[in-house]
């Protein structure tokens, strides 16, 4: 059996585990820039608030209904997302993080008959020690259990664990699910779909494999095998190394100015090589993007992007930074307001097999050194205590006027208890 785990509304239950006044009330968390909803209280989704509506489009019943508005703080939400994660791998043989608020669980070697105690148990402990609410769904494979793990979600009554084995259960649920909330069933193959007549994930189960596979290559077939029982999805202890990595913001307003927009560069590339580093990775090749709004069509418009491809692949901060603000100054244009930018790291190897040069001019021992210092100071004495001199807070690029507190990662935000 396999496990699903769901943190229900996430961003918000992490703002309510800090202000519990706020428990049973409308309560919305918005994107960066504070442009759109991104997480809505069950409440807030009563009053009819959709995500990813624009804030200004709702200032009037955000007000009205006094609905909390927060901006998104994503320090909080991570660190809180890595205690859940920890109390999963606690208590269960093994886990896969599939996003910052669910994860796939292997319950291998638990006795059929004791998994729902122990899923109840498990939703349990989260919410006590974390202060987040959890919908944990249980079935034979990774795609039954996303559908339970909903299904938990949307009542209540199944105190957070939902346990779906027998088949003539699964049938019940599936001939009532619709087929666009299946996980794996892409939206370019929903067209598809209504022509076959298939409205549920019932009615996809009853296709001939042969045709599923003709018309949906392989990674269709195991959908549709998993929706029959069959596990086809196995669950992944460590999760693999991502193929490139890309650190971009939209600004709070436009920015003109090219020591502004290195700083920001700056700032970006330096995010790009920690993660290089946290996956033990290389980039042989670096890409700086800037662009104007699109949507402001009363200025002008300038939409730059270029690659810089290294001889030797490097995670050295101070080699991409220096880069990096070199591909600036190339595509920069004096009096464009520029909206956005962006870094990429691609052609990533592993820092093992990076391949040197013979007349290479960097110091690659002395940089290494250099960064794994840093890294263990930021690490420990949190981040951005070392920085490049350039560098600025990302938060500085963005409007963030209902941001809560940073309760759990930094000492000045510990939380106060008055008596």
């Amino acid at each position: 059996m396999i496990g699903h785990c769901d943190c229900n509304n996430f961003f918000v239950s992490c703002e309510r585990t800090f202000r519990p006044d706020l428990n049973g009330k409308p309560v919305v968390v918005l994107s960066n820039n504070d442009g759109c909803i991104v997480a809505r209280s069950n409440e807030a989704k009563a009053l009819g608030i959709k995500m990813g509506t624009p804030l200004y489009q709702i200032r009037n019943l955000i007000e009205r209904e006094n609905v909390t508005v927060f901006s998104s703080n994503y320090q909080l939400y991570g660190d809180m997302s890595g205690r859940v994660m920890s109390t999963l791998r606690d208590s269960v043989p093994a886990i896969e993080v599939y996003s910052i608020d669910e994860a796939f669980l292997h319950l291998k070697g638990i006795p059929e008959n004791e998994l729902h105690e122990r899923g109840l148990a498990l939703a349990q402990k989260i919410h006590k020690s974390t202060g987040i609410p959890v919908s944990i769904g249980i079935a034979p494979t990774k795609t039954l259990a996303k559908i339970t793990g909903k299904l938990c979600k949307k009542y209540p009554a199944l105190h957070g664990c939902c346990y779906m084995h027998r088949p003539e259960d699964i049938e019940k649920v599936l001939r009532t699910y619709p087929i666009e909330d299946v996980w794996g069933i892409g939206r370019r193959h929903l067209a598809k779909m209504r022509l076959w007549s298939v409205r549920t994930a019932w009615d996809f189960t009853q296709l001939p494999a042969e045709f599923v596979q003709k018309q949906m290559t392989i990674t269709g077939l195991r959908t549709y095998r998993e929706l029959k029982g069959e596990e086809c999805i196995k669950i992944e202890d460590t999760t693999p190394d991502k193929q490139s990595i890309c650190v971009s913001r939209s600004f709070a307003k436009e920015m003109y100015d090219i020591n502004e927009l290195r700083s920001a560069i700056t700032t970006f590339a330096t995010a790009v090589s920690e993660k290089l580093r946290r996956q033990n990775s290389c980039t042989h090749q670096i890409t700086v993007f800037i662009y104007t709004n699109r949507h402001r069509e009363d200025m002008p418009q300038d939409y730059e992007c270029k690659t810089r491809r290294l001889t030797v692949a490097t995670d050295s901060t101070l080699e991409i930074c220096k880069i990096a603000a070199s591909v600036l100054r190339e595509i920069y244009n004096a009096g464009y307001g520029y909206k956005k930018a962006g870094v990429i790291a691609t052609d990533l190897v592993p820092k093992a097999a990076r391949q040197g040069a013979l007349f290479d001019t960097i110091d690659r021992e002395k940089h290494q050194r250099l960064m794994k210092a840093i890294d263990s100071i930021n690490n420990t004495q949190g981040k951005n205590t070392i920085a490049i001199a350039s560098q600025s807070e990302i938060t500085a690029f963005s409007n963030r006027n209902h941001t809560s507190p940073r309760y759990t990662t930094d000492w000045n935000d510990i939380i106060e208890v008055k008596v």
